[in-house]
């Protein structure tokens, strides 16, 4: 009678572990590369710097006011006819201008309205002579929307990713009896039990951040996968523009008169607009129809130091420079969106929340990949002959060396190709690229050639020589050595030289651990835990 009673409760969890083991396992591959590059996009704009050595370190931030009028007088000169263009002004993770425009009508290949982008200096206002690369931004689009596919379709990937994420959450909760007692509890040296000891321990420290950059992630592409009430609200086109430019801080172009006049100063505007904001809160200034009578420019607040995306900006008559309008508010609802927006990309953050983020948002890579090695871990065990697995057992093992190991070994050979690579080479930024998925696709032919254990003790420490000597790499091809960054206070120097050593590290000890393994594939297996994400298996069923 009390077997009777208590099999509904023992129903659930086991249907809920069936459901998060699944939900973990078919998209965990994809999920573990989408935190890892999401981990390291919290430092991306950092990244990117020590990606361009050749951009000296700015010890202080330029005037925003100045350097906006010279890469205006720039754009104005190097792209005319262009019905639009945008800056983002530098700031103190960045050190150069990011710019883009669109060509002027009929001056793209077969009339089509086609884009240009650029990197300016904001110390002489001219095109960035630095080496061509992405820098750390591959990582964040990457982190989304995925590489050699429609941006579309990438998307669409990750959303699909990222809800298995969502129910893969609430079902190891629903699954684990234990939740807050097991994050107190680890047991090294154990096999099964210690993977699931330190998957406990990740999941439920990170818990609410894991669940928080989820749902966020989903809501910054709401109107992608979900665009049936926004279509039923906005009827016309022009709605959908007003919509967009609310959004965005992105005025749309009208149509110009026809009359040249040139653009009244834009330092002017930026000065007015540090007057309202502060000296270092201006971060972007877009212009429409520049030198004509219809010209529009606005000036955008920076993001640093509000937990919210949603646009603030004034808007000025480009001939003359007065004030039209300033919006500082939008409705609930795109209120809403914007916070969590916010929350999702953290660029509100100072740099101990940034580096906060990056911690728990590593211990949720860490979450993930552990929940993959969990799955082979315990189905090893009830093998028939666990020396010779099955076909979907071995594609399993190999997709999860490849995928971790592989991803790390990748990532630090996309930085070694940013100094090696010759600075002449055409397409160069695309070439970096190239080698990051050349080296990953090796990563996973070396672990589908080699035993399993072997394959990952080696690739282990590849990532942990290949980040260990990173550092030197740098010293040798650049004359930003670690001695000089100290002497000149470049903590981005600094601070990657660092990371890279603590990584190479962590490499190093998980090879040493790996290989001191001695597995017992006929132990009975444990019961009575369960884990979060992707591999909480004590009470699920093959």
């Amino acid at each position: 009678m009390e077997k009777d009673q208590r099999s509904p409760g023992r129903g659930i969890r086991q249907s809920m572990s069936g459901l998060h083991i699944w939900a973990g396992l078919l998209m965990g591959w994809i999920l573990y590369a989408m935190f890892l590059t999401g981990t390291v996009s919290y430092f991306k704009d950092e990244l990117s710097q020590w990606m361009r050595p050749e951009l000296a370190h700015q010890a202080e931030l330029p005037d925003p006011a100045l350097v906006a009028q010279r890469i205006a007088d720039e754009l104005v000169a190097s792209v005319p006819g262009s019905p639009q263009w945008s800056m983002r002004l530098p700031d103190a993770r960045t050190n150069s201008v990011y710019a883009f425009w669109r060509t002027a009508p009929g001056s793209a290949e077969g009339g089509r309205r086609a884009f240009g982008e650029a990197n300016f200096d904001p110390a002489t206002g001219g095109k960035v002579t630095a080496r061509d690369t992405l820098g750390g931004d591959f990582f964040y689009r990457f982190h989304f929307q995925f590489h050699y596919m429609p941006a579309l379709w990438g998307r669409w990937i990750a959303g699909a990713a990222a809800m298995f994420m969502l129910v893969a959450i609430v079902s190891g909760v629903i699954t684990h009896k234990k939740i807050f007692v097991d994050f107190f509890t680890f047991r090294g040296g154990k096999g099964q039990r210690s993977w699931l000891d330190a998957h406990n321990a990740l999941s439920v420290f990170g818990l609410p951040f894991h669940f928080m950059i989820t749902y966020t992630g989903l809501v910054t592409l709401m109107a992608l996968y979900m665009p049936w009430g926004e279509q039923l609200a906005i009827k016309t086109q022009a709605e959908r523009q007003q919509m967009t430019a609310e959004l965005n801080a992105f005025i749309q172009p009208g149509k110009p008169s026809g009359q040249a006049v040139p653009l009244a100063p834009v330092a002017e505007m930026v000065r007015q607009a540090q007057e309202r904001w502060g000296r270092e809160n201006v971060g972007r200034v877009t212009a429409t129809n520049p030198g004509d009578s219809t010209a529009r420019v606005a000036v955008a607040r920076g993001e640093s130091g509000r937990v919210s995306m949603s646009p603030q900006y004034m808007l000025f008559e480009g001939t003359t420079g007065r004030l039209l309008e300033v919006r500082e508010g939008v409705g609930s609802a795109a209120e809403t969106r914007g916070v969590l927006y916010a929350l999702h990309l953290g660029r509100f953050s100072d740099g101990v929340t940034r580096w906060l983020y990056f911690l728990v948002s590593l211990m949720g890579t860490a979450m993930v990949g552990t929940g993959l090695v969990m799955w082979t871990v315990k189905r090893r065990q009830k093998l028939a002959d666990p020396e010779r697995p099955h076909i979907g057992f071995r594609i399993v093992e190999r997709l999860n060396i490849a995928s971790i190991a592989g991803l790390s070994v990748a990532m630090t050979a996309y930085l070694w190709g940013n100094r090696l690579l010759p600075a002449g080479l055409a397409e160069r930024a695309a070439w970096e690229i190239h080698l990051f998925f050349a080296v990953w696709a090796l990563t996973l032919a070396h672990a589908v050639l080699r035993p399993a254990k072997a394959a990952w003790i080696e690739q282990l420490w590849a990532a942990a020589a290949l980040l260990a000597l990173l550092p030197v790499l740098n010293a040798v091809t650049t004359d930003r050595p670690l001695w000089h960054s100290l002497g000149q206070g470049d903590w981005v120097f600094i601070g990657t030289d660092l990371m890279c050593w603590a990584l190479a590290a962590l490499h190093a000890v998980l090879a040493i651990r790996t290989a001191r393994h001695r597995p017992k594939l006929r132990a009975a297996p444990a019961k009575g835990r369960t884990g979060i994400i992707g591999g909480a298996l004590e009470e699920g069923r093959s």
